[in-house]
Order: structure tokens, then C-alpha cells, then sequence
């Protein structure tokens, strides 16, 4: 019998999320005399009932939204690179190497997004594996909505590390060395050994799994929370406008956005969930999580409880571990105090602080895909294709959202450079926080700017991305 040790090896193993109590009571005499670990179960019994099946695939979410991923310090962490915060208190617990461009292989920053992230990774291979074995266990209909969603969850979780640990696609059309592109679950220590993949064979695994998962996940759930909270046919389709968007591959995010994108205002997604933008974005951010705009979230209940030093809220609000720089996008001249995003900042004698993550037990739904990224997505390709008039549309759409009486200055938008680099200054104000500043750098092989005393990091320099963390160095021997 196969059984699955749940003693975490390689930061990657995805425990199971089925108890051991009711297991007790059926050993039969050879399993008195030979008993499992207590740490281990069948890999059969977790896939057994329809019940144990939808565990594992909450587990998966779960998974991913861990306080060292995307419930927390991975969003952080790409934001700070950036050139819109500043460090106050100087904690390597808090993100300070990543902030300072001085994080190492031993670097706690290093290991924390590449554990988790593989955690992530494992689960959803589990899920996948496990259903495969077990084709009886729920309806045909389920098993494949289960399979998707698994896919979805293993291609943002893939997206997420590629990013911070892999040179940006465009440099050499993903050449460089990316990393272990692991699509089994492991259930031992048997096959740690895995040489890195190519950033391009990574990014072709992304894709195929999200066109799977769009092919295979619902048009919708019959909640809002599951809408916000659980892959469907949009949230694939959203993420994918991301990932085209980072490759460089812009026709190809067009394609995709205009999906759920339709050729006019209002900007309201015409199949599954209608995905759209709030009238207020202070909405989605205090009065009600689970609105159409936020495609994809984080939810945070009391159970997932994420300790202060991985929480968004804790180090941006409560403890005010990183300030807004008043030379980054918050004293932008493009953002005036008319804009309703600027009332999510709040300041005081030491400086200015985001508040977009505001409960008190950190239990704000962290968000992972917004409709409005989609119409900002769609509107840099349209730009960068030469759609000046498309790209101006959807960017004003945003801007308008927020304040309703801004007008962009002719200057602005007027030119295909002008108006990249207000989309992109759009993005730093949309979404600050968020964790979408160091890859905007990155895919368009930007300089990161110097901040307080953090220096400049060239597309040239090794600091420009993550070092593989020395854990999976010593336990990996084919890197």
C-alpha cells in the first residue's frame, strides 16, 4: 500500500489535509503488527470519499494562500523591490534584504516564496495525481472541474516563482535557466533530484495548464464567495492576460482580454461571472471582498490566521513597517488628492501609509486578480500594438473610476511612449500594494529605481532577481 509521509522535505511537500482518527479503527491483525507511522496515511483513503476528495482540493487553496505566498509575504515582497516604499525599521523578518537588494541564497526572503510556492505546487499535483488513480471516487463532471482548478492553481503558483526566480521572458525569449518544473506530487524524497527547467519551458507549462483549465472550470459558482475565492472559466482567462502580458506577447493578451472584455463601456464580462468594475474602489476594499471586480482572492478567516510578520496589513498598516515613499508613485504629480485611491494612504509624523489592508486581525481578502488589471493589461498591448485610441479608452476607464474628473493631458497619451508610461504610472497607483510592481520592472527590463538607501539594480546585475534558496541547493543535486 502506498502511503503519504506527511513530514515536510525539500519546503515542498503539501500535506493532506484528511484525519487520522477514523483510520484507527480498521486495522486488521497484519496492520497491528506492521502499522503505518502515525505521521503517514494511504494515499488511497485521502482520495476514498467524494467528501476526502473537495479536502484535498481546499487544501490546495489553502496552499497557495499561505502568509510566505500569496496570503501574504510573496505580494509584499514584489512590491518593496520597487521603488515605492521605504523601509523603516530594517527587520530581515520583515523584507528587509529583499528591499535593500541584499538578499542571498541563506537569505529568509529567498527561501520563503520558493518553499511555499512549491508547497503550492505539490498540492495541486496531489490532486491531480490522486484523481487520476482514482476515477470512481466523484462524478466524471466533477473530477475534471477538480482537475482544472488543480491547473489553475499550479500555473499561477508557477507564474508567481518564475517571476521573482527566472530572468524576465523577453531578455532571450526564455532561454535563460529557470527552474525545477516538477508535475507529479511527491510522496518521498525519492525524486528531489530535478535540474532546472528553461524560463520558455516553464512558461509553456503555464499555458497549457491554464488552456486546460479554461477548457475544464465553471462559467460560474452559485456564490459570490466561491466567485471570488475558487477558480473559474474567468479567473484562468484573467491570469492569462497576465502571463501574455510578461512574455511580451501582446496580441496574444488582446485575444484573451477581449474574452471578458466587451468593445465598448460598460466593461462588463459577457459569459460567467460578470465580472466588472466597482463604481467605488474603496468597496472592494473594506465594505464588501467578494464584488465582481475582485476575480480572484485570498480569503482570511480566523483559521488562516497569518502572523504578523508575513501579513500584508501588519507590515503596510498596523506596524507600519514600510512608509510610502513621498519621490515614488504617492507624490506623483498624475495623482492628485481628488483621486479616491489616495484615501486609502493615511499619514502621520513619520510618514504615509497604505491602507488598503485595514482589519485588525488581518483578515482582509488579499486580492490576486482584479477586472480592472484586465482592462490595464489590455490596454498597454493595445498600446504597445499601436491601438493608441483603445489603450487611451481603457486607461481613462480606470482613472475615471477613481476620478471621475481627471482628464489625461494630451502629452500623456499622445504618442505610443507617452502612453506606456502612463499605463504603467497608472498601474503603480491602481495597484500599490498589491504585489505587481516588481514584475512590471522586470517584463519591460526596467532599471529598479534606488530608493532611501537601496540602490538601482540593473536588468545586468544578478541582484535583478531571486537566488535559489540554499535549502533546495543542498537537497536538489541536480541543479
Amino acid at each position: 500500500m502506498k502511503t503519504i509521509n506527511f513530514k515536510s522535505y525539500l519546503f515542498k511537500l503539501s500535506c493532506l489535509t484528511v484525519g487520522l482518527g477514523p483510520l484507527l479503527t480498521a486495522c486488521n491483525e497484519k496492520e497491528l503488527l506492521n502499522p503505518i507511522p502515525e505521521t503517514s496515511v494511504s494515499a488511497d483513503l485521502v482520495f476514498s470519499t467524494p467528501t476526502r476528495v473537495l479536502a484535498q482540493v481546499n487544501g490546495m487553496y489553502k496552499a497557495l494562500k499561505s502568509g510566505d505566498f500569496l496570503g501574504g509575504r510573496n505580494l509584499m515582497l514584489n512590491d518593496i523591490r520597487g521603488e515605492d516604499f521605504l523601509n523603516r525599521l530594517y527587520n530581515i523578518f520583515t523584507g528587509y534584504d529583499a528591499w535593500n537588494h541584499t538578499i542571498n541564497s541563506g537569505s529568509a526572503d529567498a527561501l520563503s516564496s520558493w518553499s511555499a510556492g512549491y508547497a503550492s505546487i505539490n498540492a495541486a499535483n496531489l490532486v491531480i495525481d490522486g484523481l487520476a488513480a482514482n476515477t470512481t471516487v466523484v462524478p466524471v463532471a466533477t473530477s475534471v472541474q477538480y482537475v482544472a482548478e488543480a491547473k489553475f492553481v499550479r500555473a499561477l503558483a508557477y507564474y508567481s516563482l518564475i517571476t521573482l526566480y527566472g530572468q524576465p521572458y523577453v531578455k532571450d525569449a526564455g532561454a535563460s535557466a529557470g527552474i525545477p518544473l516538477r508535475l507529479k506530487g511527491q510522496m518521498s524524497t525519492d525524486d528531489n533530484d530535478m535540474p532546472r527547467s528553461t524560463v520558455a519551458q516553464v512558461y509553456t507549462q503555464i499555458l497549457k495548464d491554464l488552456d486546460e483549465a479554461e477548457a475544464g472550470l465553471p462559467l460560474t459558482y452559485t456564490t459570490a464567495s466561491l466567485n471570488t475565492t475558487r477558480a473559474h472559466r474567468n479567473t484562468a482567462i484573467a491570469l492569462k492576460t497576465r502571463v501574455y502580458l510578461t512574455m511580451g506577447m501582446n496580441d496574444r493578451v488582446i485575444t484573451e482580454a477581449q474574452k471578458i472584455v466587451p468593445a465598448a463601456a460598460p466593461y462588463v464580462a459577457a459569459t460567467g461571472v460578470a465580472n466588472a468594475m466597482q463604481a467605488s474602489i474603496l468597496t472592494i476594499f473594506s465594505a464588501n471582498y467578494m464584488t465582481t471586480e475582485s476575480i480572484f482572492s485570498m480569503p482570511m478567516a480566523a483559521l488562516d490566521y497569518v502572523s504578523g510578520q508575513n501579513s500584508i496589513g501588519y507590515n503596510y498598516n498596523t506596524n507600519q513597517e514600510y512608509s510610502l515613499n513621498p519621490t515614488g508613485i504617492y507624490g506623483n504629480a498624475t495623482w492628485p488628492a481628488t483621486d479616491a485611491r489616495k484615501t486609502l494612504v493615511k499619514t502621520n509624523t513619520t510618514g504615509a501609509y497604505l491602507t488598503k489592508y485595514q482589519n485588525s486581525l488581518f483578515l482582509d481578502y488579499v486580492p490576486i486578480l482584479r477586472y480592472s488589471e484586465v482592462l490595464l493589461n489590455y490596454a498597454e498591448a493595445a498600446a504597445k500594438t499601436g491601438n493608441l485610441a483603445k489603450g487611451t479608452e481603457l486607461l481613462t476607464a480606470v482613472r475615471k473610476r477613481s476620478d471621475a474628473g481627471y482628464n489625461f493631458p494630451a502629452a500623456a497619451v499622445g504618442t505610443q511612449p507617452a502612453l506606456i508610461s502612463t499605463i504603467l504610472i497608472e498601474r503603480r497607483i491602481e495597484f500599490l500594494g498589491e504585489g505587481l510592481r516588481s514584475n512590471d520592472l522586470l517584463r519591460n527590463l526596467l532599471t529598479i529605481p534606488a530608493k532611501g538607501t537601496a540602490p538601482a539594480i540593473s536588468p545586468s546585475q544578478p541582484e535583478y532577481i531571486f537566488p535559489i534558496p540554499n535549502a533546495e541547493i543542498s537537497a536538489n543535486k541536480a541543479l
